[in-house]
């Protein structure tokens, strides 16, 4: 696989779309809570946990055409307090971490939020990777604009149309081959602090870079 020189234009254009006031800041004030709030403080301020999941997935067009559009926030709770039980070494994980171990620690995760979000129909690789991304980020989020930049990259080896242990190798296949802008990107790009508006200390992770890439250019 060869490397792609369009990476930086790709999340410049993404860049400027992600002032504090714009959507796509929604990743940053999500994964900020969830990465920094202690798992007795996710389960003890439930209310704000749920909304702060909700109006994430809100904001990224999870409610179009989808069940959740007539669920109310209190649907989230088994989906919250699922992942305040988790061990928070699991947010160490990224795509230059994606051993056998955790590959299969990803894809168990992946299988438990499909049923604590109830999904009522077949359509849940975007809900469930936008919910992973948003959390964790430790994957890209498998929606359309992600699938038609890397069905392009992995033509004829792995469509993405579905979070299996064979598209997570294709995504540390793309990292490796491109891992020294990937990584030069990530340390210099912060996420916004929702009640200052300015950049906090916290790095996007290697696997949101991948997803800023590939969102951006399947819009092209």
């Amino acid at each position: 696989m060869k490397k792609h020189t369009n990476i930086q234009k790709n999340i410049d254009k993404y860049k400027d779309r992600s002032k504090p006031h714009d959507r796509y800041s929604s990743f940053d004030y999500c994964y900020n809570y969830f990465l920094k709030t202690k798992p007795k403080d996710i389960t003890n301020n439930i209310e704000k946990s749920c909304l702060t999941l909700g109006f994430y997935l809100a904001s990224w067009g999870m409610f179009r055409n989808s069940f959740l559009l007539d669920k109310s926030i209190k649907h989230y709770e088994p989906t919250v307090r699922y992942i305040a039980s988790l061990d928070k070494k699991i947010w160490k994980i990224d795509v230059d971490k994606y051993t056998v171990e955790n590959i299969e620690i990803i894809l168990q995760i992946y299988k438990d939020l499909k049923e604590h979000i109830g999904v009522e129909n077949k359509a849940h690789r975007t809900l469930i990777t936008k919910i992973m991304l948003g959390v964790f980020g430790f994957i890209p989020a498998y929606d359309r604009n992600f699938l038609k930049t890397f069905g392009k990259i992995f033509k004829n080896k792995c469509s993405f149309t579905s979070v299996s242990k064979k598209s997570l190798i294709c995504l540390k296949e793309f990292y490796d081959e491109n891992n020294k802008i990937i990584d030069t990107i990530s340390s210099k790009t912060f996420t916004t602090n929702f009640a200052t508006g300015n950049k906090s200390k916290i790095k996007y992770p290697k696997a949101k870079i991948i997803d800023m890439y590939g969102f951006t250019k399947g819009m092209n």
